[in-house]
């Protein structure tokens, strides 16, 4: 048996992942162009209601949705069309246009795409406001934007503070400016085939993590865990987590065209991250601080062994270490509050492994046998390499 599990060098990168995520954060915020005399945009504030996640936007956008078939029809029709979601920063960068108030279809949509002005749909997508409207957004506000309809559609998003959507039949492409943020829609297909590449890739790390995790079981219940053995884990952990975050754009780019892939990463995803916090609480005194740490590290420092267990721990990987408990624990008949008082009484496992019957006793009462021998036999289920 490796002392370490899997190397940590056999961790992949997921650099080649990194284009999946489509929406770019782009500097700066919009103000109105009849401020003359300001530099432009300052800082918005925040407004008190709740705004939609990226997440919540992109599923509008999914395969099915009334929106989406509207916008593959234009694309497919090849005349292009700039539209935005109301918003109360927009109505004052409107100029002309007809007034439609009427309830959204793809195909009046479509119809009204052929004008060369924008269409202005309600905030719950239900209602179509405006059609040949001219988007007048102040000039000053940067844009990396070549067209004049994608510059349009950007500076509004900025401005309005809401969602623009152009669609270029130039380029053949659907793109969604949110805010400050930027997206390219993709064909469902060239998604599914990206999201069954990335599961393939997460089903192989879930085997590696389930083969450390049993390595660790056996040095927990043998007193050999060193701070490397217990950072394989936890960057195995990470590496899986931070690939679900790609998997979940991926999952609601497709809608109901992927529900077979969110089964699978269900499962794959399952017990990840309750493993994690008592991985965490078993060998760190602040948990929730480390916890903070793991969310903030990118994969070059996860990746890296010596600057992991520095960063998470303090200290070096070859420094031995004993687990408290509580993972281990987890899986006998024991309530919360007798989990701790056994930690807190025998300060780590390898104590309490050690401990009589006679001095469980003191602290489970009446349970203490039976203890012993659900103990004994998980002990017994570790060592020969079975998955708890």
């Amino acid at each position: 048996m490796e002392k370490n599990g899997k190397k940590s060098e056999d961790i992949i990168s997921l650099d080649e992942n990194k284009d999946s995520d489509n929406f770019i954060d782009l500097n700066n915020s919009g103000s109105r162009e009849d401020k003359q005399n300001e530099i432009i945009v300052p800082v918005l504030e925040k407004t008190e209601q709740k705004k939609l996640s990226f997440l919540d936007i992109l599923a509008k956008f999914s395969p099915g949705k009334s929106l989406r078939t509207a916008l593959d029809d234009i694309l497919e029709g090849k005349t292009g069309a700039l539209i935005v979601v109301d918003s109360p920063e927009l109505k004052n960068l409107l100029d002309g246009g007809f007034r439609i108030n009427a309830r959204f279809t793809p195909q009046k949509l479509c119809e009204l795409s052929k004008m060369d002005g924008a269409i202005v749909l309600s905030d719950d997508l239900k209602k179509i406001l405006f059609a040949n409207v001219l988007l007048v957004p102040d000039s000053r506000i940067p844009t990396n934007e070549t067209g004049t309809r994608h510059k349009a559609a950007e500076r509004t998003a900025r401005q309005a503070r809401t969602l623009a959507i152009a669609v270029s039949e130039r380029r053949n492409k659907i793109t969604l400016f949110y805010e400050d943020k930027k997206n390219i829609l993709e064909d469902s297909e060239n998604v599914l085939r990206r999201a069954t590449e990335t599961l393939n890739i997460l089903e192989k790390q879930r085997e590696i993590f389930d083969e450390l995790l049993k390595n660790l079981n056996i040095l927990e219940i043998t007193k050999l865990v060193s701070v490397a053995d217990v950072c394989s884990v936890l960057q195995r952990i990470e590496v899986i987590i931070k690939m679900m975050d790609t998997m979940k754009r991926y999952l609601t780019e497709l809608g109901n065209q992927g529900v077979i892939l969110r089964m699978r990463v269900r499962e794959l995803f399952k017990g990840i991250e309750t493993i994690e916090s008592l991985l965490l609480m078993d060998y760190s005194n602040k948990p929730q601080n480390v916890k903070k740490i793991l969310l903030n590290l990118n994969f070059e420092n996860v990746i890296d062994m010596d600057s992991f267990s520095r960063i998470i721990f303090e200290l070096s990987p070859d420094t031995q270490v004993n687990a408290k408990g509580h993972r281990i624990l987890e899986k006998l008949n024991l309530t919360e509050r007798e989990v701790k008082a056994l930690i807190s009484n025998f300060g780590n496992l390898a104590n309490i492994l050690e401990a009589s019957e006679e001095d469980i006793g003191r602290i489970l009462k009446g349970k203490a046998q039976s203890f012993r021998k659900e103990l004994e036999g998980l002990k017994e289920q570790i060592l020969i390499g079975k998955k708890i």
